[in-house]
């Protein structure tokens, strides 16, 4: 049970981030201040993520880790990339 309030918890934390980082970029691009390295960093990212996520949730999988391993496993690169971003663009 805590392992899930903890992934619970981690969770809403990257959604709160990933909302900020949205609302960060989307004034970047309105005024014009997002160059088109990190345009297409933004987007690259995303494909990235998703096959590092993939791969840590399969491993856990083959490893024989419960299924609240297997989501933090799965959930940790996008935390972190998340994260990643809220710093970067607070500077």
């Amino acid at each position: 049970m805590f392992a899930w309030m903890k992934i619970a918890s981690s969770y809403n934390t990257m959604v709160l981030s990933s909302s900020e980082v949205i609302a960060r970029r989307t004034m970047m691009m309105a005024s014009g201040a997002m160059s088109g390295a990190d345009a297409m960093s933004m987007m690259m990212e995303k494909g990235t993520i998703f096959a590092a996520s993939t791969e840590r949730a399969a491993v856990a999988m083959a490893s024989g880790a419960d299924p609240a391993k297997i989501t933090a496993a799965a959930l940790k690169p996008y935390s972190t990339k998340t994260k990643s971003n809220v710093r970067k663009l607070r500077r």
